[in-house]
């Protein structure tokens, strides 16, 4: 059975990710990309669907033990989980090298006192769980043949194959090291070259090192930012620069229900703001990368902008349900691809625009043609922005005039007259500048509840949506307009948790509500951030620093976030590691730290 979703760690080579439970169990794996076939889906299913544990051995009846400490070596990606038993204590260190040849998965394990009697157990499921391997040895070495995929099994241990799986057992006592290697090829090329446990190690740990070195953040709250910005790196799929939302897909929002979402891919929205964080934290060269990602997912047909893509740049991300798969928890069902790619969010090409124009304000390389995609971006927006749309949230109800995505129009118009006025581009100034009050004026009129003095989720609407936090934070008008903080202390009252947490919009519990969904979900984390930042904003700083560190509590023990928390279950929910909770992280600490809203 799969651990709780925080109960997971997260090891990656910026090309796949693989989750590690407490007790040693890797139970989600896909080689040799995010968004490939998972070797290991045990995390939405049972053990049947594949697996790989590694741990003390313990009676066949009973539990595997948990780790009673685990933590990442320093400010890196390398798991380091330890266990006290009757016999003794033992270390595991796990991590993925990043990658120069085969993608590769190694444990290592270390004996720390005593000696412990311990045992891997690998369980290789091709295509989600469905297909069963040819297990075999080649030249010494285990290999599982499906299809065109081949995973190579080496160790110094020995092996034995029972019930299509593959066990070692083993002791170790102080000073032993023993290490354990799954390495991916495609099944009709030559085997891949032997592992080299220790030297991977060190070459891993001295990427990281030298990666966070780059970071410019030196406030109060690093330790967090950092493993933010970490997590932000291991989602970025390196041989492209996109980034993709989160590394798993159908973990739900939502505990036994149907809201099971594929993340594995780039959302332009998440990857700008992403972006964003990278360029404020000093990381130039993923804004650089992700830049040009975005120019050839785009390439020359901007009018018909996708809110996301494959990690390479793909179109096509189809949706189906993999109906062999229980869910996690039961949530079904599991769905690989999505099938939002083609809605129209307008609020989209604000958030791109917004990113391209930080890039330019922060000294990245100009690019003409990221400059000429703009303008027609703009273009396409002069004559769609008052048409309704699925907006933010992806709703897959009918389409409405949603207050966010006219804001994040007007924000697209905005930036491009900066750039245009700043000399890099050229375009027609003053039609745009008319075109950016329509769009304020627009919202201002028919989005805005004069007697609730709050905006509203869309026109015409008495529903409030968190993503109106943004009104300010985008400078569509001033943190100190009454029509802000009327926002703010409405969301405040009617979409907050118990506990003061934000959900994103009012849900209809088992009816179908405005999203055509039916069912609840948690408090989803970014918009919490939000209103942390908000309330900065309008000089509640204490209360802002103190909600902050409430969301920071949250993190499991490695500092991760899904995307939202159950309030009821007081349990993380969601897609994990989720890219949009660690950027708002890494952007209120930045706001509170230059508000001096910190405590000790």
């Amino acid at each position: 059975m799969a651990g709780r979703i925080e109960d997971y760690a997260l090891i990656g080579d910026m090309q796949t990710a693989a989750l590690v439970c407490r007790d040693g169990t890797v139970d989600w794996l896909c080689l040799p990309r995010f968004d490939s076939h998972a070797i290991f889906a045990g995390l939405l299913g049972t053990e049947e669907h594949g697996f790989w544990r590694l741990g003390p051995a313990h009676a066949a009846d009973s539990q595997p033990p948990t780790a009673a400490r685990r933590t990442y070596r320093g400010d890196s990606l390398i798991l380091e989980s330890e266990w006290d038993t009757p016999r003794g204590t033992v270390r595991v260190t796990d991590f993925m090298p990043p990658r120069d040849g085969a993608p590769q998965l190694i444990r290592i394990v270390e004996g720390v006192t005593g000696r412990v009697p311990m045992r891997s157990v690998l369980r290789m499921r091709f295509s989600y769980g469905r297909v069963v391997p040819w297990v075999h040895k080649h030249d010494g070495r285990t290999v599982a043949v499906a299809g065109p995929d081949s995973v190579w099994f080496d160790t110094s241990a020995e092996t034995y194959g029972k019930s299509l799986t593959t066990y070692a057992d083993f002791t170790v006592a102080p000073g032993d090291r023993i290490a354990f290697t799954i390495s991916w090829e495609p099944s009709h090329k030559q085997p891949p070259a032997l592992p080299e446990p220790e030297q991977s190690l060190e070459a891993t740990e001295e990427f990281w090192r030298d990666w966070v070195e780059q970071c410019t953040y030196h406030g109060p709250y690093r330790e967090a930012v950092v493993r933010s910005l970490i997590t932000l790196k291991a989602l970025t799929y390196a041989p492209t620069g996109g980034i993709v939302a989160a590394p798993t897909t159908s973990l739900p929002e939502d505990i036994g229900g149907v809201r099971n979402w594929d993340y594995r891919y780039t959302w332009l929205r998440d990857a700008a703001i992403t972006l964003s964080s990278l360029l404020r934290t000093g990381y130039r060269e993923e804004a650089r990368a992700w830049r040009e990602w975005l120019l050839r997912a785009v390439a020359g047909d901007p009018e018909n902008l996708q809110i996301m893509y494959g990690i390479a740049g793909e179109r096509e991300l189809g949706e189906a349900e993999l109906d062999w798969l229980p869910g996690y928890e039961n949530s079904a069902p599991v769905r690989v691809g999505n099938g939002a790619a083609h809605q129209l969010q307008l609020d989209v090409y604000g958030e791109v625009t917004e990113a391209l124009h930080l890039a330019h304000m922060t000294g990245l390389a100009r690019n003409d043609y990221a400059s000429l995609l703009q303008l027609k971006l703009i273009r396409y927006l002069e004559d769609h922005w008052d048409e309704p749309d699925e907006g933010i949230w992806e709703v897959r109800g009918p389409r409405r005039h949603f207050v966010h995505s006219k804001v994040m129009a007007w924000v697209a118009v905005d930036r491009t007259i900066k750039l245009i006025e700043s000399g890099d581009a050229d375009g027609p100034l003053e039609r745009w500048k008319e075109l950016r009050d329509d769009i304020h004026r627009d919202v201002c009129e028919k989005g805005y509840d004069k007697e609730r003095n709050t905006f509203t989720q869309s026109y015409g609407s008495q529903e409030l949506d968190a993503s109106l936090l943004l009104i300010p934070q985008m400078g569509f008008l001033p943190p100190d307009d009454k029509r802000v903080i009327g926002t703010i202390e409405a969301i405040q009252r009617e979409l907050s948790t118990s506990d003061g947490f934000i959900l994103r919009y009012p849900t209809s519990g088992g009816e179908e509500g405005v999203d055509g969904l039916p069912g609840d979900e948690g408090a989803f984390l970014a918009c919490s951030f939000w209103m942390a930042d908000d309330l900065a904003m309008i000089g509640r700083v204490d209360e802002a620093r103190k909600l902050f560190e409430k969301l920071l509590a949250l993190r499991n023990d490695l500092g991760l976030l899904a995307e939202e928390w159950d309030p009821r279950l007081k349990r993380q929910v969601g897609n994990f590691p989720q890219a949009f909770s660690h950027v708002p992280l890494i952007d209120t600490a930045l706001r509170l730290t230059a508000s001096g809203a910190y405590g000790g």
